[in-house]
């Protein structure tokens, strides 16, 4: 059976978000769906998430799930909206319990549930589930972060962040938890499924030369032209390369907010007694003179 799928593009953040549906239920999910966010006003707002509530509507469209395949450090998420319009249950990689781990003692989020509470299905490697008549295949890919997972639904793929457009590359392992040598084997194995598998990406950024966003690729494309993984490139060139240029990137611009947000499952903390919800920022000093 073959997926009906839908792209959302979200230019402000890069981010791709999907419409999934089996065509003869009309039971779907929204993968990876984005909260639009002022970072400068620190306003929330579910114009783009609605866009997609919509899109679902007019397909006669039913959402049984909200999936994520990572707790993003570039987009906050707007799965417990959809939840919330839906009913649908939010899922995720079982690892986003390590993730968890490190970054709650980061911004001191002791209501970050344990075990992954917040989220509703931790997936596991190989764990198999249904959108109607079709079948979900969970991939477990890390490297970008610990807990990166793909979805495969027969020939369609919805990788994440583990890998880009094939004239693009591929994402860092730099952050914490991340690994560019576990990066370039969780590549590899996605890159051995069969040559006509379509990839569908989490986010583009127009590769130098092209005029137009893109989110669709196939496997025979990345194992050909993919600048950082095509055949011919060593684990040990993937990984001197990929330390190299992660060292010289810059944090995104909402990843404090992101963590916070997407390890509570897009749970804000709790409002103040004043009736506001207030995000951390962890100060650090390159000289203690600094914070005097």
């Amino acid at each position: 059976m073959q997926s009906a799928i839908r792209a959302f593009f979200d230019e402000p953040t890069n981010t791709v978000s999907y419409l999934v549906w089996d065509p003869a239920t009309k039971q779907g999910a929204v993968i990876d769906p984005v909260l639009d966010w002022d970072h400068r006003s620190g306003t929330a707002d579910t114009a783009f998430a609605d866009r997609i509530l919509a899109a679902a509507a007019a397909e006669g469209v039913r959402i049984a799930w909200v999936l994520e395949t990572h707790a993003h450090a570039d987009h906050l998420t707007a799965a417990p909206y959809i939840k919330a319009k839906t009913g649908a249950p939010i899922g995720i990689g079982e690892h986003i319990k390590d993730v968890q781990r490190i970054f709650r003692p980061v911004f001191d989020a002791r209501d970050v549930k344990p075990e992954g509470g917040d989220f509703d299905r931790l997936f596991k490697d190989g764990e198999r589930f249904a959108i109607g008549n079709l079948e979900v295949e969970v991939m477990h890919l890390p490297g970008h972060t610990p807990a990166d997972i793909a979805y495969r639904i027969g020939q369609d793929v919805f990788v994440g962040d583990t890998i880009f457009m094939h004239d693009y590359g591929t994402a860092r392992a730099d952050f914490p938890g991340g690994d560019a040598r576990i990066l370039f084997r969780s590549i590899r194995r996605l890159l051995a499924l069969p040559p006509k598998t379509r990839l569908w990406m989490c986010h583009d950024y127009k590769a130098p030369g092209r005029k137009d966003y893109a989110w669709e690729s196939t496997v025979a494309e990345q194992r050909a032209h993919n600048p950082h993984v095509k055949d011919g490139v060593t684990e040990e060139e993937f990984v001197a390369f990929r330390t190299q240029r992660d060292a010289g990137l810059a944090a995104p611009t909402l990843l404090l907010p992101s963590i916070q947000v997407n390890i509570r499952a897009g749970r804000f903390p709790e409002a103040e007694a004043n009736g506001v919800r207030y995000l951390k920022v962890p100060v650090r000093a390159r000289h203690a003179s600094a914070l005097s």
